[in-house]
């Protein structure tokens, strides 16, 4: 069946791929594995001069790549183009840093010399989600490559031309021949792919359902995997926040990437004294955003990615407002052309809800009522995810608590969860494993090698 192109702001086909053929494939694993044994000798110095033309290709081309993404899952064009310049960021962090934060590390031992060394492993196949095509890309490519890796892209099947488009950046970077390679490739093929021994690793971002099938392959091979998968995360606010702010960040925090993003502010925990507050200038600030075209400057709210995650989102809006969610805003499909959903706001929502419990991957805020900080802090974590978390307070006991208690790879206090390349990204819990970006980032798949010389 062919891979297909399909722009969801038209329902209109773009361009049709057909899948490698198995031959292709195994031609594909054995150049990652003879470029690997090659590419691993390269110094960082060499590894980093590659990594920055790649930065700058980016960067010329943000625009050109930011129309690619917009096309073929709908993001509005401007965070498309700070997508790809956000790419570039971590492309230019890992060619000045790798080489510092892979430096062999001296052990006092009590005599002779005992050193840590970091080693690349091989050939890291990396299955990424269609809702970031660049960036969730670049973000296990750039450390890996510059830890002496080489890459397999498995993109999802949605941005067939942005999986191409990323081979095509590192090859016009200067890479070796075989050192970043994307498949087209279906999900038994995939499998496939994973079996094979010259495979040295996996990293997955998506579903819980395929992390742990991924996982599961992975572990009877004795394969390292990194996943990084759903998440339902809180936005906590207390009386002492400063209000004005915390509305308009909740709103960015739950539209960004047209409500599709795992860090996206989901549930919305709000303290008795402020709710009302809160909830009438929510409310009204997810009414006043602009719907349209994702290829005009002016929209703020594009379509979904597919049909099928319209419908989705769409049944569990209707089945949490059938078991007793009040409806505060939108809730009905916008008739046009394409997969459009509107701002929707629900509150009063009861356990028994989709909304109480499932990840609502849209522009559907979930709005609580709390006590005080403790039972905000129980219902964060009355949830089967734990990947980030933003919490609102001037208090500076409050603030340590939430830190402290929340069950969650991240805390942002009094901003806006984000990944940086500076910093360490993933969950705890059923969010995945592991991390991306930062110094632990470009650890996760190296060999981590103890060297003892006596004296």
């Amino acid at each position: 069946m062919p891979i297909r192109s399909v722009n969801p702001a038209s329902g209109r086909t773009l361009r049709l791929f057909e899948p490698l053929e198995e031959a292709e494939i195994g031609r594909k694993l054995e150049l990652a594995a003879s470029a690997f044994r090659h590419y691993r000798r390269t110094p960082f110095t060499e590894r980093g001069r590659l990594m920055l033309r790649a930065a700058g290709i980016l960067e010329a081309g943000k625009d050109q790549f930011g129309r690619l993404m917009t096309s073929e899952m709908g993001k509005p064009i401007k965070a498309a183009r700070q997508e790809a310049a956000k790419c570039a960021w971590a492309c230019r962090y890992y060619a000045e840093h790798a080489g510092r934060l892979l430096a062999d590390e001296r052990v006092e031992t009590g005599g002779g010399l005992s050193t840590i060394r970091y080693q690349p492993i091989g050939p890291v196949l990396a299955i990424m989600p269609w809702n970031f095509p660049f960036w969730q890309v670049f973000r296990f490519a750039a450390p890996a490559l510059m830890a002496g890796n080489v890459g397999l892209l498995k993109h999802a099947s949605i941005v067939p031309q942005c999986a191409l488009a990323i081979e095509e950046i590192f090859r016009d970077a200067g890479f070796p021949e075989g050192a970043f390679q994307t498949l087209l490739v279906g999900s038994v093929q995939t499998r496939r792919v994973l079996d094979d021994p010259r495979v040295a690793a996996v990293t997955l971002t998506g579903s819980e359902a395929a992390g742990s099938r991924v996982a599961a392959s992975a572990g009877r091979r004795i394969k390292k995997t990194v996943l990084e998968l759903g998440g339902s995360d809180p936005f906590i606010v207390m009386p002492s926040a400063e209000l004005e702010t915390a509305v308009a960040t909740a709103v960015q925090a739950r539209l960004v990437n047209n409500g599709q993003s795992c860090i996206a502010a989901k549930r919305f925990l709000v303290a008795e004294p402020v709710a009302e507050e809160f909830e009438r200038r929510f409310v009204e600030a997810m009414g006043r955003v602009r719907i349209g075209d994702p290829m005009e400057e002016a929209t703020e709210l594009g379509p979904l990615a597919t049909a099928q995650i319209l419908e989705s989102l769409d049944a569990q809006v209707r089945r949490s407002v059938a078991a007793g969610a009040r409806l505060l805003l939108g809730g009905t499909r916008i008739d046009r052309p394409g997969n459009y959903y509107p701002p929707t706001v629900l509150a009063d929502i009861p356990e028994s809800a989709p909304a109480y419990s499932e990840e609502l991957f849209g522009p559907v805020a979930a709005l609580f009522r709390v006590r005080d900080a403790g039972d905000a802090i129980r219902l964060a974590n009355a949830t089967p995810f734990g990947l980030g978390a933003s919490v609102w307070t001037s208090d500076p006991v409050e603030r340590e608590r939430f830190i402290d208690e929340i069950e969650s790879g991240m805390v942002f206090v009094n901003g806006m969860v984000v990944s940086d390349p500076r910093l360490p990204f993933g969950g705890v819990k059923r969010s995945g494993y592991g991390r991306e970006l930062g110094a632990h980032g470009i650890r996760e798949f190296v060999n981590i090698k103890t060297v003892c010389i006596p004296a």
